[in-house]
């Protein structure tokens, strides 16, 4: 079955599917070893990881797609790719769209933000008209090739303008050719609960350590209707508190004695990059040379 299919049924179900969020090919490999129906590629991880910044904005489409083309090519489950807001206009969303498409995503969320956006999360949020998002909407239906690409509609209107307005507008894009919705920072458990009631199409949960949505767990979610459940960043969050425990363990002692519980053993390491598939194929390759000589 093709990547979108999965994915499309996966969220279609609406048990509260869990998509851990990768920045990078590596994190990507760590979740599908778990069993994970689906990854979420993280735009704010992105941001992070890639250029040491915050995400507000200063990722490109190109420098997104080389990071999506990369996990698509380490991994097999379906990636959810956060496209912020399509990266400009209608026209920009729509080669957008082409772009991360043909790299690999299997579904593409586009948000309602002004450019440059900011983090769901952040204070000083602002969002463009609705008709300005429609039409983005509408430009990425018609520029996927793949009808089954999910088209990932998130609004942002919530912590602006309040949640009747973001459901309304979430209604709209609907309208629009979104297969899925999105409102983000929902500050309690009954306007989850109405958002995934409310809404005709699956709905998106966006749990943020620290955020401002309540963390109320799978078993809620899935209750709710919920289709899917990101974790957007938690694993990059779990990385930088391990690193700086390394990092101040070196510096303070000058070994790793202190933090060996931290640490991934070599092996480890080696088998979550499948250094033994690679192994395999080398020998295949080295026995074939040998052989064309020989014949030679």
């Amino acid at each position: 079955m093709k990547p979108t299919t999965v994915l499309r049924d996966l969220l279609a179900r609406r048990e509260a599917a869990i998509l851990p969020g990768a920045a990078n090919a590596m994190f990507a490999r760590v979740i599908e070893r778990q069993g994970f129906g689906a990854i979420y590629v993280t735009g704010a991880g992105i941001a992070n990881m890639h250029l040491g910044a915050p995400d507000i904005g200063l990722t490109t489409v190109t420098e997104v797609a080389d990071i999506v083309a990369r996990i698509a090519d380490a991994t097999e489950a379906p990636l959810l790719v956060d496209a912020d807001t399509g990266f400009g206009n209608a026209l920009n969303t729509a080669r957008t769209v082409r772009l991360l498409e043909r790299a690999g995503a299997a579904g593409l969320q586009l948000e309602d933000q002004v450019f440059p956006k900011r983090c769901g999360h952040f204070a000083g949020k602002e969002v463009i008209p609705e008709a300005d998002m429609v039409a983005k909407i509408r430009a990425a239906a018609d520029a996927r090739k793949d009808g089954d690409l999910q088209i990932v509609a998130r609004t942002d209107a919530r912590a602006i303008h309040g949640l009747d307005a973001a459901l309304d507008r979430a209604r709209a894009y609907i309208e629009a050719g979104a297969d899925v919705t999105f409102v983000e920072a929902p500050t309690s458990e009954e306007e989850m609960a109405r958002i995934a009631a409310e809404l005709p199409v699956p709905q998106i949960a966006n749990i943020v350590h620290g955020g401002k949505t309540p963390e109320v767990g799978r078993e809620r979610l899935a209750e709710m209707g919920f289709g899917g459940v990101l974790y957007a960043n938690a694993i990059l969050q779990a990385s930088i508190r391990a690193a700086s425990e390394v990092a101040r363990s070196l510096a303070d002692h000058g070994d790793l004695s202190g933090v060996t519980g931290r640490l991934a053993g070599f092996e480890e390491r080696q088998d979550v990059v499948d250094k033994g598939r690679w192994d395999a194929l080398d020998a295949r390759y080295k026995l074939t040379g040998g052989e064309s000589d020989n014949d030679a």
